[in-house]
Parts: structure tokens; sequence; C-alpha cells
């Protein structure tokens, strides 16, 4: 049986911050593997805050090959329902009847995780692992992880976090700043020659 990590976002665009968590994910439950899932476009996000599914896809691949434990599944990119996490916990533990599998969720979507789309159902599929990024916010976390747990497997994280959002990200090519900080050379190369984020030539390593 291999333990396989679950790890989905808009990665717009996939940064060092994300591969630092899929890292703690992998260190911390001895994941043979851990799969980046890159979810739709929302209609409401304009193109130049969004890149396309295809892009997003290729970056996710550039920054996989750094390890031989992280792939990437274009699974809710080619669903024409909205990509609720249960379809996602569903197909993984249908395809891979003999694993067992860890979805990793953000102090917030713990947080409100009995709002999600058949959450106990999602439960009896996964184990949730919560990261917090600091002591103040694992305590708070703690009673949320609790309740959680008459349900399903539920794991909180402490580790440093490597500070950075895709917001910023954007906004720092949109201005032609340097991000060489934030993210892979080989995505930086892809951005340039891509031109997103910017209407621009911009590069954002000089």
């Amino acid at each position: 049986m291999r333990r396989i990590g679950l790890f989905g976002g808009s990665f717009n665009p996939p940064h060092l911050g994300h591969l630092h968590l899929a890292e703690v994910l992998q260190d911390t439950f001895e994941l043979d593997k851990v799969f980046l899932i890159p979810a739709k476009k929302p209609p409401h996000k304009s193109d130049k805050a969004y890149a396309a599914a295809e892009d997003r896809l290729r970056m996710c691949q550039l920054m996989s090959e750094v390890h031989d434990w992280l792939d990437v599944s274009d699974f809710e990119l080619h669903q024409e329902q909205v990509s609720y996490t249960y379809y996602t916990a569903k197909y993984f533990t249908e395809t891979y009847p003999e694993d067992k599998f860890f979805l990793l969720v953000g102090s917030d979507m713990l947080t409100s995780f009995t709002e999600w789309f058949r959450w106990q159902d999602i439960l009896q599929m996964v184990s949730l692992a919560c990261i917090a990024r600091e002591q103040d916010e694992y305590e708070k976390l703690i009673p949320f992880a609790e309740n959680l747990r008459q349900t399903g497997e539920i794991y909180l994280v402490n580790a440093e976090i490597f500070t950075v959002s895709s917001t910023k990200i954007r906004d720092m090519l949109g201005k032609n700043q340097n991000c060489s900080c934030y993210l892979s050379q080989k995505i930086v190369k892809y951005i340039r020659e891509k031109n997103l984020y910017t209407g621009s030539d911009a590069e954002c390593i000089r």
C-alpha cells in the first residue's frame, strides 16, 4: 500500500511556497507520492490575472521535475461539473483502491470543512492534513480538528511556511520586478516565453 498526498489549488503560478508545502507533506507523512492538482479557471477571473489551464498544468509539471515523488494530475481540468473535492477524492481512491490518501488543506479550509460538498464522504476516503503556520494558529485549529475526528482522520502539522502568495508574484511580474526568489528558473523562463500575467515582454530575472 502506497501513501499518497493530494495537493489541489489554482497554482497561478506554482511557486516555491507550494513546493515547500509539498515537501512538508511528503516528509511528515512519509509519502510515496504527492499529486499537484491544478483547478479549473474560475469564470469571474480575467485572462490577465488567470493563466490558461494548459499553462498552469505545464508549470506544475516543470515544478514536479524537482523530485521523483512529485507528480501532476489534470483530473479537475477535464471535469464538466464543478470541481468539488468529493469528486477528486472519489476519482483517486477508485483509481488506486489499495493506497492511503492524505488531502492537504489550509487552515481556513479546515475551519469551514463542514460546509464542503459531501464532506462526511470525503473523510471516509481520505485523511486531512492541515499545516499550521504559527503556534497561535495551531492552537486555534485544535477544536475544529477534534470535531472532525468524530468522522475521520485529521492531522495538524506545525511547520515553518515559505511566505508568499501567487497574487504578490503576479503583481511583481506585472511590474517587471525580480521574482526569482519565489519561482524556479524553469517556471520563470516559461512565463517569460508565454508572456503570462502581463501584456509586455517583462522579464522577472535580471
